[in-house]
């Protein structure tokens, strides 16, 4: 299986997964770059994939369904017009002419009813989880609360390190500066801060990337991390009783990180 994103408006990624002349896409914000792709291709659309509701992640579906009709997989607890099938936590979905499972896991804090799919793909785990988990980063909180966030980013630390990480932008260089004002003595963040910088100087993806270099440089999960938790005491001028509030801190304080 092919896995391949396609870019959109400034740093939207949109993920087609593409076996023979069969492609699943995920979170098309727009049809265009799709609608090309298949006729350059000479491929056939086999499903839609959406993780949550904003426009950027699902602005082409109905482009997409006037030329191709195909199933629209997407979360249940959110307004999309176009799904067909609606998906909850634990649910597999077999996708039409592809010989793999994805497992949804419920996501909320970014909105609402954000869902994220994990599987395997060519004997490699990867997880597609739209706008929950950036590199060095996470989603901003337009809908959930910090708590649900941070329930949602501790189901995702917890699938296995090597997994690879699909997300919808391109915000890593961005995120890694907020992460090196959190956690200057991180070395680990700096040879990632290095590398990043080296991969966009030359225009190249720094997605995907795996769960296990997140924990080691992603302070949205390190929140338990003595010099992350100090960090986010002196920026709030507070004692905070535990990593939860470690992480309500420190989105609150990345909403305004310039």
């Amino acid at each position: 299986m092919d896995i391949q994103g396609l870019r959109a408006f400034e740093d939207n990624y949109i993920w087609l997964l593409r076996e023979g002349r069969h492609v699943v896409v995920v979170d098309p914000g727009d049809e265009a770059p799709v609608l090309r792709y298949l006729a350059e291709e000479n491929a056939s659309l086999a499903a839609i994939l959406l993780t949550h509701h904003h426009g950027d992640h699902t602005g082409g579906v109905a482009g997409l369904l006037t030329q191709h009709a195909v199933p629209v997989y997407g979360p249940a607890a959110e307004p999309i017009a176009e799904i067909t099938v609606p998906l909850r936590e634990g649910d597999n979905v077999s996708l039409p002419d592809f010989q793999i499972e994805l497992r949804v896991i419920e996501v909320p804090g970014h909105t609402r009813g954000h869902i994220a799919y994990f599987g395997v793909l060519n004997d490699q785990d990867a997880l597609f989880c739209g706008d929950t988990l950036f590199g060095c980063g996470c989603g901003r909180l337009f809908e959930g609360t910090a708590n649900q966030m941070w329930a949602s980013l501790n189901k995702l630390a917890a699938l296995p390190a090597h997994t690879r990480v699909y997300c919808a932008h391109e915000y890593t260089q961005s995120n890694v500066r907020f992460a090196q004002t959190v956690e200057p003595g991180n070395t680990a963040l700096q040879a990632r801060a290095a590398n990043v910088a080296r991969l966009r100087a030359n225009d190249t993806p720094t997605v995907p990337f795996t769960i296990g270099e997140e924990l080691e440089t992603n302070p949205f999960l390190r929140g338990a991390q003595a010099a992350v938790a100090a960090a986010a005491e002196r920026h709030s001028s507070a004692k905070l009783s535990g990593a939860n509030e470690v992480f309500a801190v420190l989105r609150e304080w990345k909403n305004g990180f310039r």
